[in-house]
């Protein structure tokens, strides 16, 4: 499988958003992202979000039959935040025409528990999502070793 990272500009004459390759990756052995477990052993390889320092949030881009089509890092925060929001996401989602999408972070204190702010954030993107027409798939939490879904806890539908 082809792991493209994308960012978003504006064209400089126009002031439009476009959508940017920055680069690509190889990474063998998963073509879907249909389980929490493939998304965060992925998420471990290629950018190894169980050792960042650093909170970052990513989004995965899905086709209708949940391949990859793209991989955006939203927010590269402080230890222990990070700012995501909605038109940020749908923006980049809408741009490289996604079906589905899955919100990845990390928790730089190697605890992958969701937090309040996690869970409320989880909750409006699910309630957007629905607006839009896209699946929010999943929010999964990167620990030390360990991950949290958002989804296999119950709290997306």
């Amino acid at each position: 499988m082809r792991i493209t990272n994308y960012r978003i500009e504006l064209d400089d004459e126009d002031r439009r958003t476009v959508l940017v390759k920055e680069c690509a990756k190889n990474y063998p052995g998963i073509n879907t992202f249909n389980t929490p477990s493939s998304t965060y052993k992925m998420f471990c390889d290629v950018f190894h979000a169980d050792r960042l320092a650093e909170e970052h949030v990513w989004i995965l881009c899905l086709d209708t039959k949940l391949h990859l089509i793209g991989v955006f890092e939203l927010s590269h925060g402080t230890s222990n935040c990070s700012l995501i929001g909605a038109r940020e996401i749908f923006t980049r989602i809408c741009l490289c025409g996604a079906a589905a999408f899955i919100i990845v972070h990390n928790h730089p204190s190697g605890d992958p528990e969701a937090s309040v702010q996690d869970i409320k954030r989880t909750e409006e993107l699910e309630k957007a999502s629905k607006i839009m027409g896209i699946t929010l798939c999943d929010h999964i939490i990167i620990g030390d070793g360990c991950y949290t879904s958002l989804k296999e806890i119950g709290r997306l539908s």
